[in-house]
């Protein structure tokens, strides 16, 4: 299960240390429990965030099968994608 607390919790840390692949270490330490993973938000497809953000939106994992997927389900979800998203100039 991840609440909405500790994905707004998650959210303010990646605001202030910014989005990329090393802010990983640094949640996966504060949030043992919760698997991490990071990629571009285009790379997800058509799928719907749980939080979006400026420069990034956080996406659920449920990771309960043999297969992760992308779920909406806060009791479920055992994961969160960080994914970035391009700003075009």
């Amino acid at each position: 299960m991840i609440t909405t607390a500790q994905l707004a919790d998650i959210s303010s840390k990646i605001k202030a240390l910014g989005v990329d692949e090393s802010i990983l270490s640094q949640l996966r330490q504060d949030y043992q429990s919760i698997h991490f993973t990071y990629c571009m938000d285009d790379d997800i497809g058509s799928y719907e965030p749980v939080l979006t953000e400026t420069e990034f939106n956080l996406y659920l994992i449920d990771g309960r099968e043999h297969c992760l997927c992308l779920t909406n389900n806060h009791d479920v979800a055992t994961g969160i994608v960080i994914a970035e998203v391009v700003i075009e100039e």
